[in-house]
């Protein structure tokens, strides 16, 4: 029984601060507690009936507006243009409690408990089993968790630790953005979309009085470039660690786009940075091997000199960057694993204004701000492989866009992974707004203050990055 209540406390865990514990993990510490699982898995089939019951409940009185509102963190609101979904945060009803707040009062109960903590019975737990449940809980628990001894602190550098987090299904990225304040220069705005609040992480290891920003990201290690696009760092925003790649062998000090891919699924097995410019020179960083090559030239239908948009960052797609060029529309991609590269014309739509692209599960977007006459709104396009044209799939609903009615609006998008950040900025007015491609909900984020002010910061760039814990520079 002492065992059954120290799984049922883990197992809370996980449902209550992230993933669930994968079945066949736990059906691998069967042999070692034969008779806890069978007991261990009646009250979790129970509970998933229950919940099921109450979902086809809810889904019979969609109309009853005495549905436990506890399940929901999110509503959807405002009339419909094309297809979109305003989300903002609603309350539960007092009388009810959410889904987490019961599961943390059943995992309060649970470690309130004599025998549940005692050394005899928790110094026996299965090592792999224990990171695994760290592994699926937030990153921001997770490093609230080193502090509390220095083995919890040392999972960073766990080899088994880092393949559980690898096997953790990525969720919605971070934000990694940066000022024009000088004083905050070396100093990044991080926004956590899932906590909705915003962190600023220093960068120690930096020289002093430089200027950088975040052009791309692979495994949650972020790749930043010097204001005079000479000198090239990567770090790992959430852990410091940092590295200053070497010098390129070409020099080429004009204005450089810039992709960045994974060997494998995480870093151990090394990354690699590619960055090219107008006049089709192009260099390949190998963080295996730490030096630059030139694999050779562009293939001769690429068309010379490349008018990049240098405002759209490149997104990969199983190991081949795109690149968006201005002239002729479409896209530039180089595939890294074979070293070619290709050209596609894509007329972009009428009256488009600042756009980017962006990448979804492996489908190419498009995000733009269009404007005509006084009207201007926001579009999210898909591109179509067979026709390479782009098809409209939702935009920004009508009742923000009158905001910008009449006004000279810019747009600049921070983040393409699923997850769009967008800065819509209005005269001194700098409104951040994320898209989920998948859901095609539209949010208003909390504006993002100087660390000790109250003063607004206004963002200037960004990327997206999905937070890892042991991704090393």
């Amino acid at each position: 029984m002492e065992e059954l209540a120290m799984m049922r406390q883990l197992i809370g865990l996980c449902e209550l601060y992230g993933s669930p514990l994968p079945y066949n993990l736990l059906l691998h510490h069967h042999h070692h507690h034969h008779q806890l699982l069978p007991t261990l898995h009646e009250p979790l089939r129970q509970q998933q009936q229950e919940e099921e019951q109450l979902q086809r409940w809810r889904f019979l009185n969609l109309n009853n507006s005495s549905i436990d509102n506890g399940y929901y963190s999110l509503v959807t609101r405002g009339a419909k243009s094309s297809s979109f979904k305003m989300v903002e945060n609603c309350k539960s009803p007092p009388t009810k409690k959410s889904r987490r707040e019961r599961n943390r009062e059943k995992v309060s109960n649970t470690a309130g408990s004599k025998n549940i903590m005692q050394e005899h019975i928790w110094k026996e737990f299965p090592e792999d089993l224990f990171e695994a449940v760290i592994a699926r809980l937030p990153i921001a628990t997770f490093f609230r968790f080193r502090s509390v001894c220095r083995k919890w602190n040392s999972l960073l550098s766990s080899h088994s630790f880092s393949q559980h987090c690898a096997e953790v299904p990525q969720g919605h990225p971070w934000f990694y953005t940066i000022t024009h304040e000088h004083e905050y220069a070396n100093s990044g705005a991080v926004y956590d979309p899932s906590s909705k609040l915003w962190h600023h992480p220093s960068i120690p290891s930096l020289p002093a009085k430089i200027i950088i920003f975040p052009i791309a990201s692979a495994g949650g290690l972020v790749c930043f470039l010097d204001i005079g696009h000479r000198n090239f760092y990567v770090c790992n925003p959430l852990t410091q660690s940092f590295k200053e790649l070497p010098a390129r062998s070409v020099r080429v000090w004009s204005r450089v786009a810039v992709g960045m891919t994974l060997n494998g699924n995480s870093t151990d097995k090394g990354y690699k940075i590619l960055w090219v410019g107008c006049d089709g020179e192009y260099e390949v960083y190998d963080s295996v091997k730490n030096t630059w090559t030139h694999p050779g030239s562009m293939s001769p239908n690429i068309k010379l000199p490349l008018s990049l948009n240098f405002q759209s960052q490149s997104v990969s797609v199983d190991g081949t960057l795109y690149f968006m060029c201005a002239e002729p529309e479409g896209i530039v991609s180089y595939d890294m694993a074979t070293g070619v590269w290709k050209q596609f014309t894509v007329p972009s739509p009428p009256h488009l204004m600042d756009h980017a692209i962006a990448e979804c599960r492996g489908r190419i977007m498009l995000v733009g701000l269009l404007k005509k006459n006084a009207a201007t709104c926001v579009f999210i396009w898909e591109l179509q492989k067979m026709t390479l044209l782009w098809k409209e799939v939702d935009r920004m609903p009508n009742i923000w866009c009158l905001d910008f009615y009449g006004k000279h609006v810019r747009m600049a998008c921070l983040g393409n992974k699923g997850l769009l950040l967008l800065s819509l900025r209005l005269g001194q007015m700098n409104r951040l707004v994320t898209y989920d491609i998948l859901s095609k909900e539209w949010r208003r984020i909390p504006a993002c203050m100087f660390p000790r002010g109250r003063k607004r910061q206004w963002i200037a760039s960004g990327t997206a990055f999905h937070p890892c814990p042991t991704a090393v520079a």
